[in-house]
């Protein structure tokens, strides 16, 4: 269900389903199925904690006992100063993140333009291991930055499944470029990358990915 329908599973409180809003952490488990066996499934545990600066306690409460952490930003709103403060935390516990930017089909959607404020008002360094196809209504996949392949979901299916396909010609350059930050990043993850690196050859997507 939907937050704002009040019809969320993991917000169970009255006032949380009454107002729209999560106001406590929930926690639950979750098996994902590989995309239709696309992939190898994998049993996830989930903390969903609250958006609202009002309940930030209930954030720290949860980073203090986490594996890792999505952060999760609007396309349109980008970063916020809650989100602000959520990043703070996860420094303070050393709780390792990855970003998801949502919302790629609203109007106002730009997906470099969050990147770049997670840079400035996050202090962070992201390396996107994607780029979005599109914006708004013309949003219609992603460019893996890893396998250099641009990812379209099946429309029929509501996008369990997707086809790997050729970049589009008119994405290949900003591709090539964000690739190309990727795997220095990558590079530095130890002497024998970096030295490969400078040595002018290419990392493999499995270098890349234990990186």
């Amino acid at each position: 269900g939907e937050v704002h329908d009040g019809a969320a599973t993991m917000d169970w409180m009255e006032q949380e389903q009454e107002r729209g809003i999560t106001i406590t952490s929930a926690a639950t488990t979750c098996y994902w199925s590989g995309m239709a066996k696309q992939f190898e499934p994998h049993h996830v545990n989930i903390i969903d904690t609250p958006g609202h600066v009002d309940f930030t306690i209930e954030v720290e409460r949860s980073m203090r006992v986490l594996d890792g952490a999505v952060m999760v930003y609007c396309a349109v709103g980008g970063v916020q100063p809650q989100s602000e403060t959520v990043w703070r935390q996860a420094n303070k516990y050393k709780v390792p993140r990855i970003a998801f930017v949502n919302k790629m089909d609203r109007m106002g959607a730009n997906f470099l333009k969050v990147v770049k404020q997670m840079e400035v008002r996050l202090g962070a360094t992201p390396v996107p291991l994607q780029l979005a196809i599109g914006a708004e209504e013309k949003f219609t996949g992603v460019v893996d930055l890893v396998k250099m392949k641009a990812i379209n979901w099946n429309d029929a299916d509501q996008g369990v499944t997707f086809v790997y396909e050729d970049i589009p010609a008119d994405m290949q350059e900003l591709a090539e470029e964000w690739h190309a930050k990727l795997v220095e990043a990558a590079a530095e993850g130890s002497d024998e990358l970096m030295e490969k690196f400078f040595g002018g050859e290419e990392l493999t997507e499995e270098e890349i990915k234990t990186s």
